[in-house]
């Protein structure tokens, strides 16, 4: 049976379930952060709809900023002129709206067997108040489907196969890697290894080949930035801002990221003795999904001292209170970036 709403679990698979067995349902709530599995997923319930192609008749696409209750109600109604069924697609439907929630929950109360409904939530958050009885009426009778990011290991697993299609093969640890410098992201990542597998000369793709041609992003240069302070370089740490700054980062998105590191290895330094499972907690803790990053933060951590950590979480907050009055908050992420190295001689 397809999951009713408030369910959630691997999005991709359950919309594919309901697609291969035919169970395809009357409404579906799509939201989440992989967006790549999420435009997989609709062009896979099109095509079921549609498979000889999209029609003009049957198929509707809405933009929910300028949808209103009226015009998804024609639509409803309107019975399928070629295919068996209509797709009504509506793209970031706001649709906790106090104005319309009413009339849409009776819409959607009884839907026609006719009509599939498809609400995609692109650039605006799904987030239903479920203190309000009005917003559970309204998704009672929805599929809620979340496009979750990725384990690792599916990371992983989808990277290397993606390398093959090209012709090209990678190591585990290079995927990780490529995984952790770009985010982690699938819509991203499909991108770069196309990039990255047309740049390299070896059939092999090897790290040099990912730095060459893959702009890291910024928690990823943040990682490199912690690493040459306490790995005592402190040119290469002033270079990393510099080119931070050049890249017009805003400051006080430059502060929050370092503070966050510095939060980080704090906490990685008080847990790496706490005993067997200290990963895991870490990576919980942290809110760090990539295995590379939890283990590039131990590293550094374990090069770090408790107080070491500790100071530098101070310094970090206290630019924080200065860069808030300073005209110059540049020079205020300088000065932390020459505190920190100092700390690092402590």
């Amino acid at each position: 049976m397809p999951k009713k709403a408030g369910q959630s679990g691997d999005g991709y698979k359950q919309l594919a379930d309901a697609l291969s067995t035919g169970q395809i349902g009357s409404l579906y709530i799509l939201h989440g952060e992989e967006h790549y599995l999420l435009a997989r997923a609709l062009d896979r319930l099109r095509a079921k709809l549609f498979p000889d192609g999209l029609s003009s008749f049957d198929y509707r696409r809405f933009e929910g900023k300028t949808l209103s209750v009226e015009e998804l109600d024609d639509a409803i109604n309107t019975l399928p002129a070629i295919s068996e069924r209509t797709l009504i697609e509506i793209h970031d439907l706001d649709m906790f709206k106090h104005d319309r929630k009413q009339r849409m929950a009776e819409l959607f109360s009884d839907l026609p067997e006719y009509v599939c409904i498809a609400i995609i939530f692109d650039t605006i958050e799904f987030k239903p108040d479920g203190r309000v009885k009005l917003d559970a009426e309204l998704l009672r009778n929805g599929q809620i489907i979340e496009f979750r990011t990725q384990e690792q290991d599916k990371i992983v697993t989808w990277i290397k196969r993606h390398f093959a299609d090209a012709g090209k093969s990678i190591s585990s640890a290079d995927a990780e890697y490529l995984a952790f410098v770009t985010g982690g992201y699938m819509d991203t990542l499909h991108g770069e290894i196309g990039k990255t597998a047309a740049y390299a000369r070896e059939t092999t793709v090897t790290r040099s080949d990912i730095d060459a041609v893959v702009p890291p992003v910024l928690d990823a240069v943040v990682y490199k930035l912690t690493d040459a302070l306490f790995n005592r370089d402190h040119t290469g740490a002033m270079r990393i801002l510099d080119e931070l700054l050049r890249m017009r980062e805003p400051p006080h998105k430059l502060l929050f990221s370092v503070s966050l590191k510095m939060r980080q290895l704090l906490a990685a330094r008080v847990y790496i003795n706490s005993g067997p499972s200290y990963k895991g907690a870490i990576k919980e803790i942290c809110g760090i999904r990539s295995d590379y990053a939890v283990r590039t933060l131990i590293e550094t951590a374990r090069r770090s001292s408790v107080s070491y950590c500790r100071e530098a979480v101070i310094c970090c907050a206290g630019t924080g209170m200065h860069m808030n009055t300073s005209s110059q908050p540049e020079a205020c992420l300088t000065e932390l970036i020459v505190k920190l190295a100092h700390l690092s001689n402590l």
